[in-house]
């Protein structure tokens, strides 16, 4: 079983961490695209473009399912990504986990790029999943840009200004960028309020990794299973973990694997 997953940069980390973590056996395939992030500022016609690009370097490989690990791609990209590949690879997107969320009763915030946050798309999302719940979408500037490269000096700021236009009371913060999960410990302790009980991060790569093993008929697999092999594209050139990667939970997980270039097994 192999499974591609994309993105601008190493925000698939998360959901791929998340496959892993169910099935340790699986083969990973992570196309990313270096050279033209980030995608956000970009027009929706051009982030469709170069997300079918990081796509089809992927689909090279012959995965079994295509995750779309980033909420940008997603909304602008889906349906070209599903247009070209399904019904043969299964193609799986990704969006804020305002559902689970809201389900809890609120009040909830929306951490989102500031693209994403006061958007249609997403206001609709909370229209939709969230009807009488109090929700407050926050932006936070240059945060994905932070972790991406790993910059703790400049997460550390952009999570304190986001915690700052953070109401004090709410119960659950949606990770509205899948960077954002890659630091959800640093963001809950930025959040949590002395003597409230305990926050609830609602991230999306947990539901997606097991969305892409039921999209294709697989279940979770005991952490005794073989070990999968993992292939590191980084547009459309063979590549390994960038460093970056290496700073966070998910990336060591994924390089203490076997990394081959061009998905060759040692």
């Amino acid at each position: 079983m192999k499974i591609a997953l994309i993105d601008a940069g190493i925000g698939l980390l998360a959901a791929a961490a998340a496959v892993r973590r169910l099935r340790p056996d699986a083969d990973l395939v992570l196309s990313s695209d270096p050279d033209g992030m980030p995608w956000g500022p970009r027009t929706p016609q051009d982030i469709a473009a170069r997300a079918l690009a990081v796509a089809e370097a992927a689909a090279a490989h012959r995965p079994d399912a295509l995750i779309v690990a980033c909420n940008t791609a997603t909304l602008h990209a889906l349906p070209t990504l599903r247009a070209r590949f399904e019904p043969d690879v299964p193609v799986i997107g990704t969006v804020p986990a305002i559902k689970p969320a809201a389900a809890g009763g609120g009040p909830v915030a929306v951490w989102a790029t500031p693209a994403a946050s006061g958007s249609p798309q997403l206001r609709g999302l909370i229209d939709e999943f969230a009807d009488g719940v109090s929700v407050t979408e926050v932006p936070c500037p240059g945060l994905s840009d932070a972790v991406e490269y790993a910059d703790a000096a400049a997460a550390a700021l952009a999570v304190a200004a986001a915690a700052e236009r953070t109401p004090h009371d709410v119960r659950a913060i949606v990770l509205g960028c899948t960077h954002y999960e890659l630091i959800a410990e640093r963001i809950r302790a930025a959040v949590q309020q002395p003597g409230m009980p305990p926050l609830i991060l609602h991230g999306s790569a947990g539901a997606v990794a097991a969305q892409a093993l039921r999209r294709i008929g697989e279940q979770s697999a005991p952490e005794a299973a073989a070990e999968g092999i993992m292939t590191v594209i980084r547009s459309g050139r063979s590549a390994a973990l960038p460093a970056a990667a290496l700073a966070y939970n998910e990336g060591r997980l994924l390089q203490g694997r076997q990394v081959c270039a061009l998905g060759a097994r040692p």
